[in-house]
């Protein structure tokens, strides 16, 4: 690998990440401040979205952490974050809709989540083995375990690419939903945008992570077996 090669490499793999954590981050904390004009917590703007689209049987939990908030469709519930289940905010009434945004996929038997939670357990273990395959392979010569270790990790990848339209199709039901049920006015929507935007860039860093270390690594397959 060229030093410009590597440097892109490095800048992929460490640069991105940290600045699309950063980003998301500072946005999420700069509008948990900004309060909507509708007053509703996350927990009953969640709650209002799946009536309003009728969902009855997904539930809605408070859950502990920062920024933990999620959609479990395996249960039917969208768990939220403390400050999002109870606050106010701008960014309270994002992440939470974004979360019903998935519980509306499921519903509707949105074709990419099917997709992603069918990928889910294959992709897990093909993120835990492939690395230890990959390393097992560079250090005995064993070509084929390093193969083996790639496609692995390419059903990981694979999961990270398919996250994508996945979360970006929430976040679009998530704004159409918050104006149309009148959550947010108009003059908010530019805000709430901003806050999912910079929430959809930390799948687009983990995916171009993912995609940079199958490259290296298939780079690495191939080299390795022209030096045999």
């Amino acid at each position: 690998m060229s030093l410009g090669a590597y440097i892109i490499y490095i800048a992929l793999l460490l640069i991105i990440p940290l600045w699309a954590q950063s980003k998301v981050k500072s946005t999420y904390k700069k509008y948990s401040k900004v309060e909507t004009s509708s007053l509703m917590t996350g927990a009953q703007v969640a709650r209002k979205i799946l009536d309003d689209n009728g969902i009855y049987d997904v539930q809605i939990e408070e859950t502990r952490g920062m920024l933990s908030d999620h959609y479990d469709p395996r249960h039917k519930v969208v768990r939220l974050s403390t400050d999002n289940y109870h606050g106010h905010s701008m960014a309270a009434a994002a992440v939470s809709a974004h979360e019903v945004g998935h519980a509306i996929q499921d519903a509707e038997s949105y074709g990419f989540l099917k997709f992603r939670t069918a990928l889910a357990p294959a992709a897990a273990w093909g993120n835990n083995l492939s690395f230890m395959l990959i390393i097992a392979g560079a250090i005995f010569q064993a070509f084929s375990l390093i193969g083996f270790g790639i496609a692995l990790f390419s059903i990981a990848v694979l999961f990270q690419i398919v996250t994508l339209p996945v979360e970006f199709n929430a976040s679009n039901r998530a704004m159409t939903q918050l104006v149309s049920t009148g959550i947010i006015r108009n003059d908010e929507e530019r805000s709430t945008k901003k806050v999912l935007n910079a929430a959809a860039m930390t799948y687009v860093a983990a995916a171009l992570v993912a995609v940079a270390e199958l490259v290296r690594f298939i780079l690495m397959f191939f080299v390795g077996n022209n030096e045999e």
